[in-house]
This record gives structure tokens, C-alpha cells and sequence, in this order.
């Protein structure tokens, strides 16, 4: 891991496209900017943890459930 020190509106470059801008300094928080291409997934990592459990959980699937599915859908109409 790097570990880097930096003041308020200092900044860090990831790559060529991706900047990180100190913000805000309190007491127990920093406050970052992310500046970053629209392609690239920014989340806080309880958020992307969940994310993870849920795509996990959805591959997870057995043929009923996808037979169910196709059932809902096709009295949907679609």
C-alpha cells in the first residue's frame, strides 16, 4: 500500500485520468474530490462489498428460478 500525506487542496494522480483533491480536513474525516472518467466505478467499499454479495447471490441461481422468471415475464407480455 502506498501511504501519501497530503494538505487541503492538495491533489493526487491516479494514471493519466483519474485525480483525487483533499477537500476538507476535520477532526476524524477527510472530504476527497474524485475527478474520474465516467467509465470508471467510484464506490465506498461497504457499497461495493454489498454490490459484490449481491452479484454473487444472483449468478447463484437454479434453472427454476430462471424457469419463473421466464414464466412472470411472458404473462407480463414481454
Amino acid at each position: 500500500m502506498l501511504v501519501l500525506t497530503r494538505k487541503l487542496d492538495e491533489k493526487i494522480n491516479i494514471g493519466d485520468d483519474i485525480i483525487l483533491t483533499v477537500l476538507e480536513i476535520g477532526r476524524t474525516s477527510v472530504k476527497l474530490g474524485i475527478d474520474a472518467p465516467k467509465r470508471v466505478g467510484i464506490f465506498r467499499e461497504e457499497l461495493y462489498e454489498r454490490i459484490k454479495e449481491e452479484n454473487l447471490m444472483s449468478s447463484q441461481g437454479t434453472p427454476a428460478d430462471v424457469e419463473k422468471a421466464s414464466r412472470l415475464l411472458r404473462e407480463k407480455g414481454l
